[in-house]
């Protein structure tokens, strides 16, 4: 019973991905492997491969992990101070890398906490709004305070600064209320007053980007806005990226054949990572990285709808909207609709507590939906 309950398509969709993207890293990072570490070019694969086979064994760990027992009352406190604490070190004591205070470094390895605070905070969030479901619309006591927890996360995150990252919290955690029961007017104002606050941060943006980003957000902005009349500045990633794309058409050049990775691109293994696979696969290359990240979301929001209990539907709603806005944010800044953000293509781009997050959030969807299923058979079965 435990195993026809599994479900084995969210298992091999996301395993096939992720070795793709550690073939992709291999020949994505052969220049800049060699350029930083001399001879060994595959040290970017062979960190890549390790983080791989981590995050296979905590998959397989989280999935066969009861999800119920996340919503434990003895687990909110302590994990509220423990995210507020790890982004105020962060903050504190962090590596900086590309202008942003991100990683902790442990001997030759980089840690990236806010993966674990990204995580973090759509338990907590579905937790809470489990919790609330008897007052689920008194917005003073049923909104505000995970609303409060939010903003305190999302603040210390963007001041590091991250706000790719910061958004993508911000958008997991509207669905996560989205789906928690709230009347649908008490939604509609809480819609309306978030598009306000975007609307004008955009518009203030545009006009004064010195005031409002750093140095290198406000080059960011710019190569965003004036890609090809700032080419050789702030738009080199952007032109850079969108040549490799275009350089690709429906097949690509071939595996290994890409001509942007030889230092004209930056971030090709990471942020990158998708124009390389564009230039060498072409536009069948990039669909079918699409389709996988597409079915991975679109799953995690059927086993919402098919789960029963509501702490469970928010979760999968929380971990499949965080996966697909991630996605979104790095796509958008590699083809010009979004300003680049740093934020990595999920299961595809190097990075080691990225990949491990996310074969724990795919294993706690697997759980969900294993939970969801086990009871259908046996209530059939009876």
């Amino acid at each position: 019973m435990r195993f026809k309950s599994f479900d084995y398509t969210l298992i091999v969709v996301p395993l096939l991905l992720a070795i793709f993207g550690v073939v992709m890293i291999y020949s994505a990072s052969i220049y800049s492997s060699v350029e930083l570490y001399g001879v060994k070019s595959e040290h970017f694969f062979s960190r890549q491969l390790i983080s791989l086979t981590i995050g296979v064994f905590a998959f397989a760990f989280f999935a066969n992990f009861n999800y119920k027992h996340y919503k434990s009352n003895i687990l909110q406190i302590p994990m509220v101070i423990g995210m507020i604490l790890v982004l105020i070190a962060v903050e504190q004591f962090g590596t900086v890398v590309n202008g942003s205070v991100r990683w902790f470094k442990l001997g030759s390895f980089t840690v990236q906490p806010t993966e674990f605070v990204k995580l973090g905070l759509i338990l907590y969030m579905a937790s809470v709004f489990h919790k609330k479901q008897r007052y689920i619309d008194e917005i003073n006591r049923a909104l505000m305070p995970p609303v409060i927890v939010l903003l305190c996360c999302v603040l210390l995150i963007m001041r590091q600064p991250d706000w790719g990252t910061a958004g993508i919290m911000l958008v997991a955690s509207f669905f996560v209320i989205l789906s928690s029961g709230m009347n649908w007017r008490k939604i509609s104002l809480l819609l309306a007053i978030l598009m306000v606050c975007i609307m004008t941060f955009a518009t203030l943006a545009i006009k004064y980007p010195d005031t409002i980003f750093s140095e290198g957000k406000t080059k960011r902005f710019i190569g965003f806005l004036q890609p090809f009349e700032t080419e050789q500045q702030e738009g080199y990633h952007v032109v850079g990226s969108l040549i490799a794309i275009g350089s690709g058409k429906m097949t690509g050049t071939g595996f290994a054949q890409s001509t942007q990775k030889y230092g004209y691109l930056p971030e090709v293994h990471t942020d990158s990572i998708i124009a390389i696979i564009a230039e060498e696969f072409g536009f069948i290359g990039v669909a079918g990285v699409l389709a996988c990240l597409g079915f991975i979301v679109l799953k995690g929001i059927l086993i919402a709808t098919r789960c029963k209990d509501p702490f469970g539907s928010m979760l999968a709603i929380g971990i499949s909207s965080t996966i697909g806005f991630q996605a979104f944010v790095n796509l958008g800044g590699m083809t010009s609709m979004l300003p680049i953000t740093g934020v990595t293509l999920p299961l595809v781009s190097y990075g080691g507590t990225s990949l491990i997050l996310t074969f724990i959030s795919i294993g706690i969807l697997v759980n969900i939906s294993m939970q969801t299923e086990g009871k259908r058979l046996m209530a059939e079965a009876s």
